[in-house]
């Protein structure tokens, strides 16, 4: 039998990024492509829940940017933020990273764990604005005209939060099955402060998904299970396609945006996730801009 090692994310690596007030740290994950940057500098892609998009995003560039032509996906930089944690998600941390404030508090997800708080979106995006893109910018060029964030579910709310506190964060804003209905919509002040005043000169790119199976219809194979009913019910709660597609209609009248929704076909909340990852890689680092 051959030796075993271990298998690595290409031209890939990790940091552990303590923030400048030594609070918990991030787990950042930064795809560098080979070879001199574009005289304009990468175009950049950041995700949240880096550790569970981070290998997929990476491929899903590599495959496509070798054949650019048929693909129209360029090369470029990768920032995938995650959590210093052996599993996908940290769901403690995300939950306070990705929830729009004021927040609120409930309870813990399992017995003696700590209390689940929201409300820390404003602090995560001052870190990315203030510590991580500087950060980002002083390891290799990049095209600070094509920055792009990516985020699926909290995640794709809290992109949202982004567009509508710091629309010149980011060119392209992929909410993928974003959590709109969260809190009660609180994310709607966000976006009614937005719409009153949207910043001259902006030009922003928002792609909101949803799958087949966050719509009303049931997977096949949640038909008939014990849980089904209850999956009903939490459909009529959630409204994750027509909450997406309405807010992709609202944002899409505004000046300066330019807003789509995608439904995917055969997808629930969470196998949607890859698909959605090589949509922001496709959009992040498209050549051409066909629409």
């Amino acid at each position: 039998m051959s030796k075993s090692t271990p298998a690595l994310i290409a031209d890939a690596t990790v940091h552990d990024f303590v923030p400048a007030d030594s609070g918990d740290p991030w787990r950042v994950f930064i795809h560098v492509p080979p070879g001199p940057a574009p005289e304009a500098g990468w175009p950049v892609l950041y995700m949240t829940d880096g550790n569970a998009v981070i290998g997929t995003a990476v491929d899903a560039m590599r495959a496509q940017a070798f054949y650019p032509l048929g693909t129209n996906v360029d090369w470029g930089v990768i920032v995938a933020i995650g959590y210093p944690v052996g599993g996908a998600y940290d769901p403690l941390r995300r939950s306070w990273d990705l929830g729009p404030p004021p927040g609120k508090t409930y309870p813990p997800f399992y017995e003696n764990a700590p209390e689940v708080r929201t409300g820390g979106a404003g602090q995560f995006l001052t870190f990315i604005e203030d510590e991580l893109k500087p950060w980002v910018a002083s390891r290799t060029r990049i095209d600070e005209k094509r920055q792009a964030l990516y985020g699926h579910s909290f995640g794709g709310l809290f992109a949202l939060y982004a567009l509508f506190t710091r629309p010149h964060s980011f060119r392209t804003f992929i909410a993928a099955s974003p959590a709109i209905y969260w809190e009660d919509r609180a994310i709607d002040r966000f976006l009614e402060t937005f719409e009153a005043a949207v910043p001259d000169g902006l030009t922003a790119n928002v792609i909101l998904s949803a799958g087949e199976y966050e719509t009303e219809k049931l997977a096949p194979f949640q038909i008939g299970a014990d849980d089904e009913e209850k999956r009903l019910q939490q459909k009529k709660r959630t409204c994750t396609d027509e909450f997406a597609q309405d807010m992709a209609e609202r944002l899409d009248a505004l000046p300066g945006v330019r807003a789509t929704f995608e439904l995917h076909a055969g997808e629930n909340h969470m196998s949607i996730l890859p698909a959605t990852v090589n949509r922001a890689v496709q959009a992040a680092f498209a050549i051409r801009d066909a629409r």
